[in-house]
């Protein structure tokens, strides 16, 4: 075999091998379905996003419709605590999957911007959490297995966050920053080997900014 055929069958082989990735820029509103929330659009840190500013009651989804079951979904995320909101906001933002229908079932991976580098080791260990809704709130999982679905990673409140979460069955990992690394690993996601919808998520008193969603099975 020359070496001409050799790059181009390992050409083909590599295209064949990146995963197609179905994009939403989130420039617009256009297609969203807003849950417990209104959202708009806003230029923010140099780009136009989806907005949503959530209140202090309950979560914030924001329904992306796109079904989704393993996978792979990168998204670029912002939040802040809103002007106003309750001492305990801590900017959470992230993104639901495995979506009911009627929103009521989600599985879910989030931030907490504020204790990213928190002058307090216990906040950072609570950085990242994964939480399945509404069985498995972070309350119940913190109190039953403290430690296991959450993390610490580096984060600000405010900056544009990459995040990207790899789905296989039962097995979630959530990356943060571009890492070649997990910073958490759940094994053992509470609904199962399940498909749903995917949804913006943002909780209590959220400034909350969403970028570059792509999903790809």
């Amino acid at each position: 075999m020359n070496r001409r055929l050799a790059l181009l069958i390992f050409a083909a082989l590599s295209l064949q091998a990146q995963p197609n990735f179905a994009t939403f820029p989130l420039d617009s509103t256009a297609g969203l379905q807003p849950h417990n929330v209104k959202i708009d659009t806003a230029k923010y840190l140099g780009r136009t996003a989806v907005h949503v500013a959530a209140g202090d009651q309950m979560d914030a989804l924001i329904i992306v419709p796109h079904t989704f079951r393993n996978g792979t979904i990168e998204l670029e995320v912002a939040g802040k605590p809103a002007a106003g909101a309750a001492q305990a906001a801590r900017g959470f933002i992230g993104i639901a999957f495995h979506l009911a229908s009627d929103a009521a079932r989600y599985e879910c991976f989030y931030l907490r911007p504020t204790n990213g580098r928190a002058d307090d080791q216990l906040r950072r260990n609570h950085s990242v959490q994964y939480v399945s809704e509404p069985d498995y709130p972070w309350n119940r999982l913190r109190d039953e297995s403290p430690g296991k679905y959450e993390s610490y990673v580096d984060l600000e409140p405010g900056v544009w966050t990459k995040i990207r979460i790899v789905v296989a069955g039962r097995k979630a990992q959530l990356f943060v920053h571009g890492a070649a690394q997990p910073c958490l690993i759940v094994n053992d996601l509470k609904l199962g080997e399940s498909e749903g919808l995917l949804a913006l998520w943002a909780g209590p008193g959220t400034d909350g900014y969403f970028s570059n969603l792509r999903v790809a099975k």
